[in-house]
């Protein structure tokens, strides 16, 4: 396998840094170098590469920009890179729904960009790329099944919630997550009789804006979880960047329980850790759900869900960005239902009810 890249960046600093380091792998090409969207644009019509890193922050035609265009006339893979600022990190949740297939976060110091892990984040993530389904690149609709009204943050009541719950439904995603999630969770009725806890490959301060923007759209209320907060009936929890998330209960009182221990099958937090921890609280209803990603996290989890006689779903391969984490959860007889990914609210609201 050879991977054509082009890579774009305004810092000239930052274009050789990325170029070096995707040259250190013999699979990899860098093909061309550009330093704004409109240099970019125009380079793609000859070069062609497999693969487009792109910063989003760029004179002239920004990363935003240059991507609707990409997506636009050539469904050609992208990966952005992106500041670690809340303005950063909204800029790469709204790239991720406009068809990013997946994103790295500079350091604060860009001098700490070349190092050892963020190198084999960059190749992995742009080999990886190659494969996305890019057409099946998905931004937030209504769906005619089930009646979603918008709600927002201020007009939500974030008192009065019970914490008596039956149902605990966890979901774990990677590379695709943000757009998957976005048809799931805006789907799920205020009312449901459970709560969510979802685990999304982030680093930190990009999980923050994930469930901002979800919050946003949806009748439930979703936030980024806390330590020792109580799970709350119609809630939906985002493990933080960097923190794995487990539950506890106490005298039938649920609650979050973070942790910075090892990371799990590559990750922290980890899809493995949160199903694992699930799937010993037999006395309530579970449900695991595994989305699109690459890798294997929660594959070894959600079969301790199905194990203890919660409930398991995987999405279908065609709907998937990157058809990985489901895949190896199949092969290990994990999964009790495979769905394509516009199913698996109407699935869960039947099986969970209100």
């Amino acid at each position: 396998m050879s991977v054509n890249v082009l890579v774009v960046d305004d810092s000239a600093f930052m274009r050789r840094v990325i170029s070096d380091m995707l040259k250190a792998d013999k699979e990899i090409n860098v093909i061309g170098i550009s330093k704004n969207g409109k240099d970019a644009l125009e380079k793609i019509e000859v070069l062609k590469p497999d693969v487009i890193t792109l910063d989003v922050e760029m004179p002239i035609m920004d990363g935003l920009q240059t991507l609707e265009n990409i997506m636009k006339k050539y469904k050609i893979p992208v990966v952005m890179l992106s500041s670690i600022t809340v303005e950063g990190a909204d800029a790469t949740l709204k790239a991720l729904e406009l068809g990013a297939v997946d994103f790295i976060a500079k350091p604060t110091n860009i001098f700490d960009m070349n190092n050892a892990g963020k190198k084999d984040e960059l190749i992995n993530k742009v080999k990886a790329a190659v494969n996305a389904r890019i057409s099946n690149s998905i931004s937030f609709r209504p769906n005619s099944e089930i009646n979603i009204k918008k709600k927002y943050l201020s007009s939500k009541n974030y008192s009065n919630k019970d914490t008596k719950i039956s149902n605990l439904i966890a979901i774990g995603t990677s590379t695709g997550g943000p757009r998957a999630l976005q048809e799931i969770i805006p789907f799920i009725p205020e009312d449901i009789n459970g709560c969510i806890l979802v685990v999304q490959h982030m680093p930190p301060g990009f999980t923050k804006s994930l469930a901002n923007r979800l919050n946003s759209m949806s009748n439930i209320i979703v936030k980024e979880a806390e330590d020792g907060e109580k799970l709350l009936r119609g809630y939906c929890y985002i493990a933080p960047g960097d923190c794995h998330m487990r539950i506890e209960e106490k005298n039938n009182i649920f609650s979050i329980r973070l942790g910075s221990d090892e990371p799990v099958s590559g990750h922290r937090p980890s899809v493995d850790v949160l199903m694992e921890s699930v799937a010993k609280h037999t006395t309530l209803n579970t449900y695991g759900v595994i989305l699109t990603g690459m890798g294997c996290d929660g594959a070894k989890g959600i079969k301790k869900v199905l194990q203890n006689n919660g409930y398991t779903i995987a999405q279908d391969e065609e709907t998937c960005v990157i058809y990985g984490m489901p895949k190896v959860a199949v092969k290990l007889e994990a999964i009790k239902k495979i769905l394509p990914l516009n199913k698996i609210a109407k699935h869960l609201i039947e099986k969970v009810g209100v």
